[in-house]
């Protein structure tokens, strides 16, 4: 059987690929996995989901599989996935699940678990959860079976008071007072906590897209679909505004003109605002080999190094914890600060930032968001996808000597990146240059070249 597990769960679409009969297998073989441990002690765990209607039938699916293994669950209700992870580590529980397909379109859903420190599981635990599957097993009966109790009132307000403590927010101190913030919640986990938090921490907060029905999560709404967003900041003469995703674990966001502050930029910021705090551990911080060029130029010239990790958070993750950095994160906006959590929070990143700026703006009264942002000169930077190659070729001596040839005429003004996909016969063409028309022409180029040599 294919590994279910992908690189951030088990994933696809929800009552075809992700139904009810899987989720409640998971739930058992998790449940199975966890009992292994300690047969006769009694395990925990905590379960929460995103907005989307068919959260509802698969949360209860989990919950029930983890009962019928003899784990007492705290169903949570619908929270953003750190919350979920802070959670599963404050509480004490041995086990985390949420139930989220993240920035995909409502008809998708996924499962994903995190271990008792609020971390993903590692991937041998995965697979040790894969191999327990529809096992034949002597289920727990009488007193021994889980029972399952609701605690969404609770949970939400630890996860709250946790993300105002990251800036010293509380009823009595308000960090972002005289702040005018855009938020878009993407009708997803965190349309009820984002707000609140911030409205904490004391800024003026302007709501969209935090009115969940089940259906209309990140439906042009969100990280994905910032149209409205940009046009609303500019309309309420906002300071910025920020953009979640349907669980909340990512945020980018826009400056007064509603231009597009992507993670990279972001990530410079609290970069620097970390520096100058003493916190950025090593002076470092972890991005991904698709980080702009213009993001590692920004931040060499303020003295930060850079350690590079392979695409997704999860990698990203591993690379922090590997080399004892306290941030990391991708453009896409998948931030994670070590500090206050253990995976991307866009509502943590939102208020970050929003504190940076105040920080700024506290030298500097006029200062803009715009002009903190342009502290990343992001260069063009172009993706073309070659299908139907034998990605594994990606060396051939014409390849290699084709993209040295281009380096060379890119100096160090430009960049190129070849990927082979993890799940199709297609390789990623990569290419920043000075101008667009430079990056499009040595894509275009590469393209042809990988085409021409390693087709199938």
């Amino acid at each position: 059987m294919a590994r279910i597990f992908g690189t951030d769960g088990v994933r696809g679409l929800a009552n075809r690929d992700v139904t009810a009969d899987l989720a409640l297998h998971l739930g058992e073989a998790a449940g199975r996995v966890l009992s292994l441990d300690s047969r006769y002690s009694r395990k925990r765990a905590i379960v929460g989901r995103d907005t989307r209607i068919s959260g509802e039938f698969l949360s209860s699916a989990v919950c029930a599989g983890l009962a019928a293994a003899g784990i007492d669950v705290k169903d949570v209700g619908v929270l953003p996935t750190p919350g979920i992870a802070l959670l599963t580590a404050r509480l004490g529980v041995d086990l985390g699940v949420v139930i989220s397909a993240s920035h995909n379109a409502m008809p998708d859903n996924g499962i994903k678990f995190f271990a008792n420190d609020g971390f993903k599981l590692p991937d041998s635990i995965e697979d040790e959860i894969e191999q327990h599957l529809e096992e034949e097993w002597d289920y727990p009966t009488g007193d021994q079976v889980g029972r399952i109790r609701n605690d969404s009132v609770q949970a939400s307000e630890v996860y709250i008071h946790h993300l105002a403590s990251a800036i010293s927010a509380s009823e009595d101190s308000h960090p972002l007072k005289g702040l005018r913030i855009v938020l878009d919640a993407a009708n997803g986990a965190a349309s009820k906590v984002a707000p609140q938090a911030l409205r904490l921490a004391g800024a003026e907060v302007i709501v969209l897209n935090a009115s969940p029905d089940g259906y209309n999560i990140n439906e042009d709404s969100g990280s994905t679909h910032p149209e409205q967003l940009q046009a609303t900041v500019k309309a309420a003469a906002a300071d910025f505004g920020v953009a979640l995703d349907g669980d909340a674990d990512r945020c980018i966001a826009v400056d007064e003109n509603g231009e597009i502050v992507d993670g990279d930029k972001i990530i410079t910021m609290l970069a620097l605002d970390m520096k100058q705090r003493g916190t950025l551990n090593r002076n470092t911080v972890a991005l991904t080999v698709m980080s702009n060029l213009g993001t590692l130029n920004a931040l060499e010239a303020n003295g930060i190094a850079v350690e590079t990790a392979g695409v997704g958070d999860r990698y990203v993750l591993e690379k922090m914890r590997d080399q004892q950095l306290s941030l990391g994160g991708e453009q896409s906006g998948h931030i994670i600060n070590s500090a206050y959590s253990t995976t991307g929070d866009g509502t943590l990143s939102a208020l970050l930032l929003a504190n940076y700026f105040v920080t700024a703006r506290a030298q500097n009264p006029s200062v803009k968001m715009s002009e903190l942002a342009a502290v990343v000169q992001t260069l063009p930077q172009v993706l073309v996808n070659v299908p139907n190659v034998d990605k594994n070729r990606t060396d051939d001596e014409a390849i290699t000597a084709a993209v040295r040839a281009y380096e060379e005429q890119l100096g160090k003004n430009g960049r190129i990146l070849l990927r082979a996909s993890g799940t199709e016969p297609l390789v990623r063409v990569m290419v920043e240059a000075a101008t667009d028309d430079q990056a499009q022409s040595v894509a275009q180029d590469l393209a042809a070249v990988v085409k021409s040599r390693i087709s199938l």
